[in-house]
């Protein structure tokens, strides 16, 4: 059966990805497998002193919860649907996620405001590069953030 890549961050534009990606396996009764991604090698710019477990244990924390909401909004919906953290690069493990031969379709969604992670542009750049590399056909969730919400 072939399965459906969800890339997850949190917050609002997650939820209606999530809602993209759900109603895309019930159109093509497929699995979904959402993914979270984190790096913290930020921290290694900075000047304080962090211990990198920790934060990498809290991290993985808050992604487990994110991602644990997702599958029960899925099972809610009659979709089957397994998560994923992974750490390092996004590009890098999107790719390598991608690249498993049971992925059909990668969703993600497109950059919500001036602090998204990617421009439309580096967003599209990514899919191409997606698409390039595996077999896996990238598709943009369609929604819009209410900011009066």
């Amino acid at each position: 059966m072939a399965k459906i890549l969800c890339a997850i961050r949190g917050g609002e534009a997650s939820v209606q990805t999530q809602d993209a990606a759900i109603e895309l396996a019930k159109k093509q009764e497929s699995e979904l497998l959402y993914l979270f991604v984190f790096d913290i090698d930020f921290m290694d710019k900075t000047e304080r002193a962090f211990r990198r477990d920790v934060i990498a244990r809290e991290m993985d924390h808050m992604a487990e919860f994110l991602l644990l909401m997702a599958v029960e909004r899925a099972k809610e919906q009659g979709v089957k649907s397994t998560m994923l953290i992974r750490h390092g690069k996004l590009r890098e493990e999107l790719t390598d996620v991608a690249n498993d031969p049971q992925i059909s379709h990668l969703v993600l969604g497109r950059p919500a405001d001036d602090e998204s992670f990617f421009t439309l542009d580096e967003l599209q750049e990514l899919a191409k590069e997606i698409e390039t590399k595996t077999q896996t056909t990238v598709i943009f969730a369609e929604y819009s953030i209410d900011e009066n919400n």
